[in-house]
């Protein structure tokens, strides 16, 4: 397959990465599980004691070693040494070698995969233009067996089979995390994605937020075409109904949408914020390549890209970070691993092996993707470093290169390349997402009172982030699932189910 259209990548890739906003209440008590959600829990009981575990709480602080996680009716009962009896009657799992972390909260993650790329003999994508493939079935299996126990589906193109997922999940008939299911995208007129929303009217900006919020979506989204104006009503009417907004943006720049009131922007700004671009255009989106030169030779110090930092952190805008689906087009990183590859469709791995064999062709092109790659990282560090909410999640779109729940766990990895320690990295992708949902209270941090959302990893991914990968159980509201037997139930599935 020609796939030429990827030679320009930063033209359409911000065309292709997908994103979304926040919140939705969780309930402890979790009902009765099905006899297919049955199938896949591990650990089942009221009264758990993980002994000698290695505890990373996601607050940023050192790992506690040689601990005792107590579970009780779904919640953290106590963090105590390991020399205490557990408690009478309590199922004791001994735990030596591994590491408990709170469970992960995805805040770019979607229920969907870019679809196989089906070009024209002139090597374009024919109208009505790009699609995208609901994987609703798959998905939330694979977030739920990497330790992801809240999600936000970040962007939606099927938004009523978003909300009857969460439904399903909700009420224990299909396994899944919880999820803060977005509306459908609020897009302006140029998109080419034909599965989204085309306005350009406030008053139907409105009318959609509104709408949705009465459906049960808990969050919006604005996409790369939409106007300022409609922007700043969509961010109004959201806020109206009590649910928050965030932004793939680039019709609007950064700043623009700050003092719009925006709570969310998705991806960072190397790939996405159009406030440095020469002669632009209001309302307009320019070039995905002008985008990424207006910030080739911005250094991350200098005093326009600080001044943005100070004003997104003063205005309390939180940035997503989204690193994973930046790497996968860059032909200088590696290739997706034998297990990954194993969960993917046939079409759809040969779709994403196609796309990086033609983004290989060009190593001055993977050179400037990978310097992008690395100064969208020194900024995500910089805007922590001066205060900034950072979020994070993989993004599962792009040209096909990262999958549901393996991303989560390759965007923890990422950050710590970026220089974050393992344990920031840990707190950003945990208890950040739960402080922007709303939801420190009950998820995000290992402590007594929260719900059991847990992740038992064997190695010390404190020491050696990668460990973060060996993801052993899964609890949720206190119920442990078995990672392995929900991957091998989607094996071969990724792309189409």
């Amino acid at each position: 397959m020609k796939l030429r259209y990827l030679r320009t990548m930063p033209a359409l890739l911000a065309g292709f990465l997908c994103a979304g906003a926040p919140s939705q209440a969780q309930n402890a008590t979790a009902p009765s599980p099905s006899a297919e959600v049955s199938k896949f829990i591990k650990v089942d009981a009221p009264l758990l004691a993980l002994t000698h575990v290695r505890v990373i709480d996601g607050t940023g602080a050192p790992a506690l070693e040689d601990r005792t996680v107590i579970v009780r009716g779904g919640r953290i009962d106590a963090v105590i040494d390991a020399s205490a009896p557990p408690p009478a009657g309590a199922q004791v799992l001994d735990l030596h070698g591994r590491t408990v972390l709170p469970g992960l909260v995805g805040m770019h993650n979607h229920l969907m995969y870019t679809a196989s790329i089906n070009l024209d003999e002139d090597d374009k994508i024919p109208p009505p233009g790009f699609f995208v493939t609901e994987i609703a079935f798959s998905a939330p299996r694979m977030y739920l067996a990497a330790g992801v126990t809240t999600m936000r589906t970040t962007g939606s193109v099927e938004p009523y089979t978003d909300l009857n997922i969460r439904r399903l999940i909700d009420a224990g008939q299909i396994p899944g995390p919880h999820i803060d299911v977005t509306g459908p995208y609020l897009e302006g007129k140029a998109s080419f994605f034909p599965q989204m929303t085309a306005m350009d009217d406030i008053a139907q900006a409105r009318r959609t937020v509104a709408f949705w919020a009465g459906e049960g979506a808990t969050s919006f989204k604005a996409y790369m075409n939409i106007p300022a104006d409609v922007l700043g009503a969509a961010v109004e009417e959201a806020h109206k109904h009590g649910a928050r907004l965030t932004g793939h943006l680039c019709s609007v720049d950064y700043r623009q949408a700050a003092k719009l009131g925006i709570d969310n922007l998705e991806h960072g700004p190397v790939f996405t914020d159009t406030e440095f671009v020469p002669n632009k255009k209001k309302d307009v989106c320019p070039p995905g390549a002008d985008i990424a030169a207006s910030w080739e030779k911005l250094e991350i110090s200098s005093p326009e890209v600080q001044g943005l930092i100070r004003e997104l952190v003063a205005r309390k805008v939180a940035i997503t970070s989204t690193l994973p689906v930046f790497e996968s087009f860059v032909a200088t990183r590696p290739v997706l691993s034998r297990r990954q590859q194993a969960m993917m469709s046939a079409e759809s791995l040969r779709s994403h092996l196609a796309a990086r064999g033609a983004a290989s062709a060009s190593p001055e092109r993977a050179a400037k993707l990978e310097a992008a790659l690395k100064k969208e990282m020194a900024f995500e560090l910089a805007f922590v470093r001066a205060g900034g909410l950072l979020l994070a999640g993989p993004d599962p779109t792009g040209n096909g290169g990262v999958l549901p729940g393996f991303g989560d766990h390759r965007e923890v990895e990422l950050l710590v390349e970026a220089g974050f320690t393992p344990v920031e990295a840990i707190q950003v992708a945990t208890a950040n997402g739960a402080r922007y949902l709303g939801r420190l209270d009950r998820i995000g941090t290992v402590e007594a009172g929260k719900n059991a959302d847990l992740i038992v990893v064997n190695g010390d991914p404190g020491r050696r982030i990668h460990d973060i990968e060996n993801v052993e159980i899964v609890f949720k509201d206190g119920v442990g699932y078995d990672p392995a037997k929900l991957n091998a139930s989607v094996r071969g599935m990724v792309g189409t189910r």
